[in-house]
């Protein structure tokens, strides 16, 4: 724990982002996996009021902006070009090309009429997109495209392969795929259950190979271990539960953590957590992280220990609640953006440079989750005929 605890005190503020507007939230964070030779990697920040930026990773300017996109409620790059992906309650999933300033996505990803798209991920290899609806009537949705450019067909507009609709109740507030297998998927949602898909199976109930129940509505999911083979959640109500779905046809335990509020339990060095972030999984480390933070703008990075969640480190750079971030394992940088309108770069050993610290500019945040209470049964296998 030493050397953990040495490597992130030791983050320091490199860059603060300039000139954005006091009132803008800062809500979602993705850097680019590909490095252009004369400007570095690219950052894409996704804004309250339906905008996008693209910044420069190391300056922390902006290159260009997406805007007029109502309900815009999630970003993620392309693994293998600089292209960036936003989910729309417009029952759309936009794709903009990061190097150009443009009005018009280069692709659009049409759901069903119905659809109101509050999560989606696209796999690793580029191939398939996946995204969550919201409940409407007794349905919530996970829908499908191919997300390959076929140089034969120049429509812009792609419709969907099809959709999964009977395990999940409601709204599905979160898609992530698997790191390394483009075939497996992983989703969470108001209805407290985290399930766990391959998409290779000709039907929805073949699919699901397993499910996790939270006991509580899903807020953030992800995937950890040396293989992968490991899944995690926080709820809306700051409870954390890690599974180890490797073990579910074993006499293993399959669940590896389960806190109903970490708040309660955790021991922070000096202050106070009110409330969780997400999580990352140190690949160089072999260790998950939690992130969470106070309503004055302090991050708390936690570590996942045999004995349950240890107190890592505190930074101190932002003046509101913290809303998200990003990690960078190759150069082990830090990016994270909240409600101060900040967006800041840490790396490991650097000069820190001074700020005058800003008055907080935190707002009453709405609570737009439902939380519920659902079974007690922690996980299920889905018996195959």
């Amino acid at each position: 724990m030493e050397k953990i605890e040495e490597q992130f005190a030791n983050l320091n503020i490199v860059k603060r982002s300039s000139g954005t507007e006091k009132s803008t939230y800062l809500l979602g964070i993705d850097t680019s996996k590909t490095v252009q030779a004369e400007k570095g990697s690219l950052v894409a920040v996704l804004c309250s009021g339906g905008l996008i930026r693209i910044y420069d990773k190391e300056r922390l300017n902006v290159l260009r902006e997406f805007s007029r996109n109502p309900g815009l409620n999630g970003i993620r790059f392309a693994n293998s070009c600089d292209v960036v992906y936003s989910s729309c309650t417009d029952s759309t999933v936009k794709c903009w090309d990061a190097r150009l300033a443009s009005e018009k996505p280069v692709q659009l990803f049409k759901g069903y009429p119905s659809n109101i798209f509050i999560s989606f991920d696209i796999s690793c290899n580029d191939h398939v997109i996946c995204a969550g609806t919201e409940k409407v009537d007794d349905d919530a949705f996970l829908v499908f495209w191919d997300a390959r450019m076929n140089s034969q067909d120049l429509s812009t507009t792609k419709d969907p392969l099809g959709a999964y609709s009977e395990t999940h109740s409601d709204d599905i507030t979160q898609v992530c795929f698997h790191p390394t297998n483009p075939n497996m998927v992983l989703s969470g949602s108001t209805d407290g259950l985290v399930n766990v898909f391959d998409i290779t199976a000709d039907d929805e109930e073949d699919a699901l190979v397993t499910t996790c129940n939270a006991v509580s509505s899903v807020s953030y999911i992800g995937w950890s271990g040396k293989d992968y083979e490991q899944v995690y959640c926080m709820t809306h109500d700051e409870g954390f539960c890690w599974w180890d779905i490797n073990h579910v046809d074993t006499d293993e335990p399959v669940t590896r953590m389960n806190i109903q509020d970490v708040r309660e339990v955790i021991h922070v060095k000096g202050g106070i957590l009110d409330y969780l972030v997400g999580g990352l999984y140190h690949e160089k480390m072999d260790k998950l992280f939690v992130v969470g933070g106070t309503n004055t703008g302090i991050i708390h990075l936690m570590c996942c220990t045999a004995s349950g969640l240890m107190h890592v480190t505190s930074l101190e750079g932002h003046a509101a609640i913290v809303r998200c971030f990003c990690w960078n394992m190759q150069d082990d940088s830090l990016l994270t953006g909240g409600e101060d309108a900040q967006l800041l770069l840490w790396k490991p050993g650097a000069i820190e440079k001074t700020f005058t610290k800003k008055d907080s500019m935190k707002m009453s945040s709405s609570v737009y989750q439902r939380v519920r209470t659902h079974s007690n049964d922690s996980y299920k296998r889905r018996k195959k005929q």
